[in-house]
Formats: C-alpha cells, sequence, structure tokens
C-alpha cells in the first residue's frame, strides 16, 4: 500500500508554504511584500482566524483578549507535533485545515518572537516581547519564563534576544521612572545590566532596580529551594532510637506484628507493642566554603550560587562562608544568609586572580575532612594557572572534599580552560558539568 496525496492535501500544503514563506521574509526583512501578505491575509480568512494575527505589532495578549478561544489552542501547540500534524484533537476541523491553522498560530508566535528589529527599545516593548515569549514557551509545553532559565539550546537562544533587548533599552532612564519601571518583568538578563550598572544609580532609580533584583532573587530561590528540598538527603541513622510520636507511628508493621494477639470473640486486635519509623538521619556538622568568579560573564554564577549558599546556610550544623573574586577577595560571608545584599556587594567584570581567593579560603579551613570547598570559576587565569592549581592540590591533599564547578547557571552551560578541565580530573575533582541539580545533589550528599 503506497501513500498518496489527494488534491486537498496538496491544497494545505501550498496554504503552510504560503505562512511560512511570509514568516520567514518578515522576520529577515520588516518591509511587507504584498503578494505573500494578501496570500496570507486571504488563508487566515478562510480559516476563520482574526486578521490581526499577522500583525506583528499585535501582542499575543492582545490577540487572546479579543479572542479568548485562541488560548487553550496555543497552549502547548508545539509540545506534541505528531497528534497536531495528523488532526487529532484538532475539533471540527478537517486535518489538512487543522495543519493550516496551526501553520497560521505557529507563525504568529515565531514572529512576534524572533523579529525584534533594531534600535532602541522602551520598556513597554521589553515588556511585550516577554510576555511573546512566555505564550512561545507554553506552546512547547512549558510555563512562562521557564525555558528561559532553563537556558539550554533554544532557551539560550530566547535569552539572547532577551538580552539584546535589554541592552538597546535606555535602562537608567527607564528606572528612573516609576510607570516604565513597574512595566519590566525581571530576568537573567536584566539583572545583569542592573548588576553592572549600580554604581551608576541613585534615588528613584536605585530603589526600582533593588526592587526588581529583590523580586528576582525570591523567584530563583524559591525554584532552587525546591530543588535542594527533593534531592535524596542522608542515610536513617539507625544508632538513633525512633522518636515515639503519632506521626512516625508504623502502622502496617504494628499491625502485623500484633496479629497473633487478634480476638476472634471479641473481633479485636490487642496492641502490646507500638513500632515506630525511624526518621533521624546521619549529620556531621560541616563547613561549606563557596569561592566565585565574578569576572566576565559570570552573572549566573554569581546569582544562583549566592542563592543556593543563602539556602544551605539554613541547614542545621552546616556553616556557610561565601567569597567572591576578580583580581580581588571579597569575603562576603557577613551576608551569606541575604543573596539580595550579597549581589550588591558584587562587582561583575575584572579578570581572574585565583590564588587571592585561596589565600582568603585556606584559613577557614578548620577541619579538612568536614569541610566542603565549591570552586565556581571558567579557571582562565592570567599568569597564575599553576599557583592556582598548587593550592587546588593542596587542599584536596589534606582532606578537604574539592568540588570544582564550570557554571552555576541554570543550563549548567560552561567554557573551562582545557588546562585545568584536564588536570583537576587527572587530580580526580573533574569539573563538574550539567544542570545546577546536580551541585545541589552534591552539596546535599556532602552535609547531609
Amino acid at each position: 500500500m503506497t501513500d498518496s496525496f489527494t488534491p486537498g492535501d496538496l491544497a494545505a500544503a501550498n496554504r503552510r508554504q504560503v505562512l511560512y514563506w511570509r514568516l520567514l521574509g518578515r522576520i529577515f526583512d520588516p518591509d511587507e511584500q504584498p503578494a505573500l501578505e494578501s496570500a496570507s491575509m486571504a488563508v487566515v480568512d478562510d480559516l476563520g482566524l482574526p486578521a490581526i494575527l499577522l500583525d506583528p505589532a499585535v501582542s499575543v495578549d492582545t490577540v487572546i483578549q479579543r479572542f479568548p478561544q485562541l488560548a487553550d489552542e496555543l497552549r502547548g501547540l508545539l509540545s506534541d507535533t505528531e497528534a497536531t500534524a495528523t488532526g487529532e484533537d484538532a475539533g471540527p476541523h478537517r486535518p489538512g485545515e487543522a495543519e493550516v491553522r496551526r501553520a497560521a498560530l505557529v507563525s504568529k508566535l515565531l514572529l512576534n518572537v524572533f523579529a525584534t528589529g533594531s534600535g532602541s527599545v522602551s520598556a513597554g516593548q521589553l515588556a511585550r516581547w516577554q510576555s511573546d515569549a512566555g505564550w512561545f514557551e507554553q506552546a512547547l509545553g512549558c510555563a512562562p519564563g521557564e525555558l528561559r532559565r532553563q537556558g539550554t539550546g533554544l532557551g539560550a537562544t530566547l535569552a539572547g534576544i532577551e538580552g539584546d533587548l535589554v541592552n538597546r533599552m535606555h535602562l537608567r532612564e527607564v528606572l528612573a521612572d516609576p510607570t516604565l519601571a513597574r512595566q519590566l518583568t525581571p530576568s537573567m538578563s536584566l539583572i545583569e545590566q542592573l548588576l553592572r550598572d549600580k554604581a551608576n544609580l541613585s534615588g528613584v532609580a536605585l530603589a526600582n532596580a533593588k526592587s526588581l533584583i529583590r523580586r528576582f532573587v525570591d523567584e530563583v530561590a524559591e525554584v532552587l529551594r525546591t530543588q535542594v528540598e527533593q534531592t535524596a538527603v542522608g542515610a536513617i541513622d539507625r544508632s538513633v532510637p525512633p522518636k515515639r510520636v503519632f506521626r512516625n507511628l508504623d502502622l502496617d508493621r504494628t499491625i502485623w506484628q500484633n496479629l497473633t494477639n487478634w480476638s476472634p470473640e471479641d473481633e479485636r486486635l490487642y496492641v502490646d507493642r507500638l513500632y515506630y519509623r525511624q526518621t533521624a538521619r546521619k549529620t556531621t556538622p560541616s563547613r561549606l566554603i563557596v569561592v566565585v568568579d565574578q569576572s566576565g560573564s559570570m552573572v549566573d554564577s554569581m546569582v544562583n550560587c549566592t542563592i543556593l549558599a543563602s539556602i544551605f546556610a539554613g541547614l542545621p550544623k552546616v556553616d556557610v562562608h561565601l567569597i567572591a573574586y576578580d583580581t580581588r577577595a571579597l569575603d562576603l560571608t557577613p551576608w551569606v544568609h541575604d543573596p539580595f545584599e550579597v549581589l550588591l556587594r558584587t562587582n561583575l567584570g575584572g579578570g581572574n586572580d585565583g590564588p587571592v581567593a585561596m589565600a582568603m579560603a585556606r584559613p577557614k579551613i578548620a577541619e579538612p575532612r568536614n569541610t566542603v570547598l565549591v570552586w565556581i570559576s571558567d579557571f582562565y587565569e592570567f599568569d597564575r594557572s599553576q599557583p592556582l592549581f598548587d593550592g587546588i592540590e593542596a587542599v584536596h591533599r589534606s582532606g578537604v572534599r574539592f568540588i570544582p564547578v564550570g557554571s552555576v547557571s541554570s543550563s549548567g552551560q560552561q567554557s573551562v580552560n582545557p588546562w585545568f578541565r584536564q588536570r583537576l580530573k587527572d587530580l580526580g575533582t573533574p569539573v563538574i558539568s550539567g544542570h545546577i541539580r546536580k551541585l545541589v545533589f552534591e552539596l546535599k550528599s556532602f552535609l547531609t
């Protein structure tokens, strides 16, 4: 049996091509091409879709406000391409028509997200793009902002577009206007700009910048706190007797062990012993020292690691120290419980001088075998690679658990000096790569 294409199939394919050719044309050239515009308008009209779907100046939110029935079609639109392509769950639309309808909706999302033009950007334009990007993420089955926070693949592309928009915005003027500032949605790209420019802000602008930073810190902290809580913790400590409280009562075991006390006459189970679950876990008073490279484009690392350090600082019996460095080292331990205050004291940029940070970290090591040292950097030192590695090797040999991390971005993307990567691997302390959850697991397995 061979596949055959009906005239209807060919017509649907041609209409989809019209929509996608128009999409590509508008992304690479903002000027309209009359033939494609009129043909696309005819397709949209034939589908019974609103004409404003083709207007790149109209936000997705505006489309949904006027035509709320489209919201459910957009959510998950790109998360199950097979079902959509075959016309399943397409409602009353013919299979070929469903494919064309999907192309029209997808074109709207792609055009609004990827055709960002050039020139200066207003706070309203940035807010509109962030909202449109949120709808695009929902079409992919993600929550708004989730893909950009992950930063991998398409998420990295979206984050890059957002960063470009932020760079094109007159941020200081926007922050000085409370009305415009309220339109801003905090994101990693925006926070990076705020942290780099905070020394040039004052008054209302500085207050608005701090408010945005705190909002973003709180949002990221909630995500990371959930990851810490969900990560497996230490083994059950069998040497500690279980607490005899109701919430620890092992009901199944209690019934099983007392079955011999069942009375057929009374139809009752007489319990002469209660059994409880052991919940105590092996814990060791531990010292966690986090050293973060704040040079170059390490803003993801600074934001994530300061929040992560504050979360671990809230765990019992964990003594957390935080050091940031570029060509100088800064001890941020007094503010480790408040990542917002830590970020306000950082100075993104500059070079790398790891030995300076190591000189500050080593005196904090009181009990080597009870200490974990997390070093977050791309390890691109100037001319002091060997001295830094010598310090790392000495710390590792002393019994300290040394954990080198190429980045602490949500994406796990990293560019690590190959010289260091190989030597750290030979030392038995390979650089952690991948998602931030890997670092969370490594830390929690040591500290709990």
